[in-house]
């Protein structure tokens, strides 16, 4: 069948990168979205619902990094200016700290969740269309702010089911402080060497001039280690200040997660300011979130606005809980059942299924308990 003529598709057939939840993984993804949610609201954020369109340019103009092409594009009918529908919801964040609510005390804490929709899935995930939640610190870029970050998204995980939670710190502007003086590059092998790091090829290093970068490839893993190789290597004294930050975070977060350290990595983190950092877990593949300390634009091409955050994409954990959960208990409720008993036993957590006409069956609707004269009675039992 060719793909490419669309006479020839099935009529029902989702576009690539796109999927439907069915219940069980529905049901895992509002009770992990609700979870998360749950423990940045214990922390003082506030929700905020932005839409999921907006004008092109103001989603392309907050943030350093954000491309208008990963976006779905379209004019608007009535404004006849061109709309987005949003592949990241943290510009939309950074817009309403400068607009609707410019005039609220700082730092301002606001969280957020909803689906993200990109033109090309990134790497080896062809996900067109994710799930998106997270947490902004708004006026405050300092270690306070990057450790009360990174334990937010730490616990909200943990509290959503993650298990074995690791967290891989990154100086996303390490080459730009260095290369200023400490370790000068010419203008045009800034890029170069950016480039080389993030693929941690030795040998495009040194043909890319930057020969004396090359021991900072060496400078990861655990965190223990790798920032004492860091500080060995710091050109004297460049780095100092991010390196006694990076030991007060991670002592900050009092052993509740691995954590690891790759100062060079940058893929990612292209809004992201002196620092970043990356959240894995057990059992799932690729990175669940990321975040750091970052720069909100000013729409006048001011200063802007400085911020710290953090988003997770809970798609992965969710499929991994839904995947090992057993089938949840129901309880059919048959033709003429009692339903004051049944409005009970909904109130203390009790799933119920009524019985439409005579031929409904428990089993066959997949209810684990029928209601009984004394109550629920299992299935096996009944």
């Amino acid at each position: 069948m060719d793909t490419r003529d669309p006479d020839l598709l099935p009529a029902d057939l989702l576009p690539e990168g796109l999927e439907d939840r069915l219940p069980r993984a529905a049901a895992a993804a509002t009770r992990v979205m609700r979870t998360i949610h749950g423990v940045m609201e214990g922390h003082g954020y506030d929700r905020v619902l932005p839409p999921m369109i907006e004008f092109e340019r103001s989603l392309a103009s907050r943030m350093a990094g954000i491309s208008s092409r990963r976006m779905f594009r379209f004019v608007d009918p009535q404004s006849l200016r061109m709309m987005a529908l949003r592949s990241d919801i943290t510009p939309q964040i950074g817009r309403i700290a400068g607009t609707r609510l410019a005039a609220a005390p700082r730092p301002l804490r606001l969280c957020y969740a909803g689906q993200v929709v990109t033109i090309k899935g990134d790497g080896l995930d062809p996900a067109r269309e994710k799930l998106q939640c997270g947490a902004e610190v708004i006026g405050a870029d300092n270690v306070a702010a990057a450790a009360e970050v990174v334990a937010v998204a730490i616990e909200a995980l943990q509290a959503a089911g993650a298990t074995g939670v690791s967290v891989d710190f990154t100086l996303p502007d390490l080459v730009d402080t260095l290369a200023d003086k400490a370790l000068p590059l010419a203008p045009g092998q800034i890029d170069a060497v950016r480039r080389e790091l993030d693929t941690k090829d030795a040998g495009g290093l040194v043909d890319a001039g930057g020969q004396a970068y090359v021991p900072l490839l060496y400078a990861t893993g655990d965190f223990d280690t790798a920032i004492e190789k860091l500080a060995a290597i710091d050109a004297g004294g460049a780095l100092a200040g991010r390196i006694a930050a990076l030991r007060e975070i991670a002592a900050r977060l009092d052993g509740r997660a691995r954590l690891t350290l790759d100062p060079s990595e940058r893929h990612g983190f292209e809004y992201q300011s002196w620092f970043g950092f990356v959240l894995y877990a057990d059992g799932v593949r690729g990175a669940l979130g990321r975040g750091g300390t970052y720069r909100i634009a000013a729409p006048d091409g001011g200063a802007g606005e400085v911020a710290t955050g953090f988003s997770l994409y809970p798609d992965a954990l969710i499929d991994l809980i839904a995947s090992a959960e057993a089938p949840a208990e129901k309880l059919f409720l048959p033709l003429g059942h009692d339903r004051a008993a049944a409005a009970r036993l909904r109130a203390i957590g009790w799933r119920t299924v009524a019985a439409l006409d005579a031929g409904d069956a428990a089993e066959a609707l997949g209810c684990t308990h029928v209601l009984g004269a004394d109550g629920p009675v299992a299935i096996a039992a009944a």
